[in-house]
């Protein structure tokens, strides 16, 4: 990792801003991967108007958007009915603006054999070398105002390793497959972890379990309860838990949480206003030393079990750990 450009956190709406200017710098090739794409506020905006005016560069840019958020009731059909809610209707106008100027898009999902199965919830933006993911920001007003991050890397070789994976999920999608989760070593610090959609294959989830297991210490923040095997071993550690209680969740999202508490046992710590949406855990094991997961991956049993894509990584790089501690503290605690 270079040490002229080490990792930076950005908040969402450092994220945002960040974006939009690295694309109007962009040179050669963008691949972006998001559950949610929307034009509805000014920061979404000037990264939509970012990519068509690199597209009119000839730059080339692939877009995914995964299915599954756009179907929660009223949202949106892709069935076209007749008569299609507003936010249908913008939605379908921007995947045409999008394609009007080149830009090859693809919605992820569509041929899932269930409506949770074969989703993709990963998330990342390379414009050349430049990589933003190993956090939980879509692209859209409400995502946005989330309290979340994304980590931003200058890495030409973990640039490579994301554009091939995202031409994985594309390809492993248009057949409507999955692929074996795998892992990509950065350097002697960080991996990246890849979960390629067979149900029940996480390895994500199963290094939150045996990181948990041999930890003394945790620190844990995703916007829903965990569950499953990892909630075991959370039962019996020192450990701080941080997610959404519900009340300032979607109906949707406040019946997730309501299970998870029920079926985990655990409560939250976390008492601000702004939902939750940052994923990341950090262990301090025996001897002392820390090692963090953040990415995607909200450390569900059930993400694993019905074969969700995500992305995230393990590191021992204390200069991501203490950047990921330094945004629990001001925006988590």
């Amino acid at each position: 990792m270079s040490l002229l450009h080490p990792p930076k956190l950005l908040t969402a709406d450092e994220y945002a801003h960040d974006l939009a200017r690295t694309i109007a710098g962009a040179k050669s090739e963008i691949a972006l991967t998001v559950t949610m794409l929307r034009d509805d506020d000014s920061r979404s905006h000037a990264i939509v108007e970012a990519l068509c005016d690199a597209a009119d560069r000839d730059v080339a840019i692939s877009v995914c958007v995964d299915t599954f958020t756009y179907l929660e009731p009223k949202e949106f059909l892709l069935f076209s009915p007749k008569k299609q809610p507003a936010r249908t209707v913008r939605a379908l106008q921007l995947v045409r603006k999008l394609k009007h100027h080149g830009i090859q898009f693809r919605w992820l999902g569509r041929k899932a054999s269930a409506i949770i199965y074969g989703r993709t919830h990963s998330k990342w933006a390379v414009v050349d070398n430049v990589v933003y993911s190993f956090g939980g920001v879509n692209i859209d007003n409400e995502s946005l105002e989330c309290v979340d991050y994304m980590l931003r890397f200058t890495d030409a070789k973990l640039a490579l390793a994301i554009i091939n994976e995202h031409v994985r999920v594309r390809r492993a999608d248009q057949g409507g497959g999955a692929f074996r989760s795998h892992s990509y070593t950065l350097d002697g610090h960080t991996t990246v972890l890849f979960d390629g959609g067979f149900v029940g294959n996480s390895i994500i989830y199963r290094r939150a379990c045996s990181l948990a297991r041999d930890a003394k210490k945790i620190l844990f923040v995703s916007q829903y309860c965990p569950t499953g095997r990892l909630a075991t071993y959370l039962r019996k550690k020192d450990v701080k838990l941080y997610f959404n209680s519900g009340k300032n969740a979607s109906l949707v999202n406040r019946v997730l949480i309501a299970v998870g508490r029920f079926t985990a046992k655990h409560d939250t710590l976390y008492t601000r206003e702004l939902y939750l949406h940052a994923k990341f855990i950090v262990f301090t094991m025996p001897d002392g030393h820390k090692v963090a997961l953040s990415g995607s991956h909200n450390f569900m049993y059930g993400s694993g079990l019905v074969g969700t894509r995500e992305i995230a990584i393990e590191t021992t790089d204390t200069h991501i750990i203490r950047q990921l501690e330094r945004f629990y503290r001001d925006h988590i605690a």
